[in-house]
């Protein structure tokens, strides 16, 4: 990897890690089931836009409803 990509992978981090800190738990977990959901969307359809999209929006959904589940 050259120079560059690296630093622009570490500033994207950098942003995303600093993003979340004003967050509710429940939101913390609707972000992180959507990163989740729409990598294994991707994957299972093999890079497809829908798969990714739908992937990330039933992992907000699932991850939005953890919070409810934990709590009982």
């Amino acid at each position: 990897m050259h120079a560059l990509g690296k630093v622009v992978v570490i500033v994207l981090l950098v942003v995303n890690v600093t993003g979340c800190a004003g967050m509710s738990t429940r939101q913390k977990n609707a972000a992180a089931g959507a990163a989740i959901g729409g990598v294994a969307g991707a994957v299972l359809t093999g890079g497809s836009s829908f798969g990714t999209v739908g992937g990330a929006a039933i992992g907000g959904v699932i991850g939005h409803g953890i919070d409810d589940f934990t709590k009982k």
